[in-house]
């Protein structure tokens, strides 16, 4: 029986070892795993705010974009009203120069009419 329950209690110590080496390989990769956890939320925070910056960019860039179609619309309506004001300088540059031609064809016939008269 003394045998026997040295042997059991042998036994009894090597399993007893082995469930401890279980439990610390468990622990360990346990502790391992918390790890790999923190890197990943750590990453997960950092491409978040990679996100944010950039969803902030992207707001600033809509609005630079709208402040410019504004200033390209108020550059075309400026241009528009050039471009008006060209043709009809251009139109009333027509209407002297045909009035100076005019004048100097009856500059032209009223010249000779006084030389002689």
């Amino acid at each position: 029986l003394q045998q026997q329950a040295e042997q059991t209690c042998r036994q009894l110590l090597r399993t007893q070892e082995e469930h401890e080496q279980l439990l610390q390989a468990a622990v360990e990769q346990a502790e391992g795993l918390e790890q790999s956890l923190r890197n990943a939320e750590a990453l997960l925070a950092e491409r978040a705010a990679q996100l944010r910056d950039a969803q902030a960019q992207l707001s600033r860039n809509k609005l630079l974009i709208e402040e410019l179609r504004g200033e390209n619309r108020r550059f075309a309506m400026a241009l528009q009203a050039a471009e008006l004001k060209q043709k009809s300088m251009e139109e009333k540059n027509q209407l002297l120069e045909e009035q100076a031609s005019a004048l100097k064809q009856l500059i032209g016939k009223i010249t000779p009419a006084s030389l002689s008269g």
